[in-house]
């Protein structure tokens, strides 16, 4: 049995880290409530905006014109794996890489083997989990989330959109965490470039009512101005999804070892009282003995 000096050095650290992590839970979940509000106030918005585009888009008799709607053959793609900054969020950021380094292998063999195939890592944790594996980040864009708003987010869009239209790349990927409460992240794949025109379902289409709309200066015109801008919002609530889905797991994962600490704790105490229960005893006996002795 652990002497009483280890059993209290041992209770003094997990009372420590007890209170460490039950602090960092009440931040993140203070810090969860604005980010949680931030993305469901953007998502209407976000689906709106893609379903008007997508309307427009389609119905345009070339639709294929605008240069983030024409679609090329897959020889240089690039991934963007957004994850967090910090850790200690449990498996949050590991889901996002492995997805990526998944549909990198499976789906883009060829162009992994061939060096066609770049990582954007928006968020330190990802870039670092991808360099550990072997796998070159091109890009790293950390200080975004530091003030998470959509001017700061708009330049890092419009250098994807750039890079897509000048033929860097044909396809870009978009991998991130989407938030749906604070102890569930739905990880999410998505297209961003070039625009997927996908047709609605029968169920959908009949709930859809058809808007006569009077365009002005004209159709084309607006689509082409729509475009950038629902492809800024996209990355925007993908950013925003991610950044509460953080504080939701970071909330989750310290819960968990606050409470794992609290167990642990009482079983120390437990061990201590039985140690130092045993202390006693032994002096007792010794003075007994010891008494017996003298008389003798």
């Amino acid at each position: 049995m652990a002497n009483l000096k280890e059993v209290r050095i041992r209770i003094a650290s997990v009372q420590s880290t007890m209170q460490i992590t039950s602090a960092m839970k009440m931040v993140a979940a203070a810090k969860l409530r604005k980010a949680q509000n931030a993305v469901t106030t953007m998502r209407p918005y976000a689906a709106k905006l893609q379903e008007i585009m997508q309307d427009l888009s389609a119905s345009l008799e070339d639709s294929n014109e605008n240069v983030f709607s024409t679609a090329r053959g897959s020889e240089k793609i690039l991934l963007i794996v957004v994850t967090s900054n910090r850790g200690l969020c449990g498996a949050f950021n590991m889901n996002v890489v492995k997805e990526a380094i998944k549909q990198a292998e499976e789906q883009f063999a060829s162009q992994l083997k061939n060096g066609h195939v770049d990582f954007y890592c928006v968020g330190k944790k990802g870039a670092d989990a991808l360099k550990s594996k072997g796998y070159t980040v091109k890009m790293i864009e950390s200080d975004v989330f530091n003030n998470l708003n959509f001017e700061n987010v708009a330049p890092l869009a419009e250098s994807l959109m750039q890079q897509f239209a000048e033929g860097d790349y044909d396809k870009i990927l978009l991998f991130y965490n989407q938030f749906k409460n604070a102890a569930v992240q739905i990880l999410q794949s998505e297209q961003f470039l070039p625009i997927m025109h996908t047709a609605p379902d029968k169920e959908v289409k009949k709930e859809h009512k058809h808007v006569d709309y009077i365009f002005e200066p004209g159709k084309k015109e607006i689509v082409t101005a729509l475009i950038p801008k629902t492809l800024k919002i996209q990355i925007y609530k993908a950013l925003l999804d991610s950044f509460a889905a953080e504080h939701g797991a970071r909330m989750t994962a310290m819960h968990q070892a606050t409470d794992n600490a609290t167990e642990l704790l009482k079983n120390l105490k437990l061990t201590y009282n039985k140690a130092r229960q045993a202390a006693i005893t032994n002096e007792i006996l010794e003075i007994v003995s010891g008494a017996e002795a003298l008389k003798g």
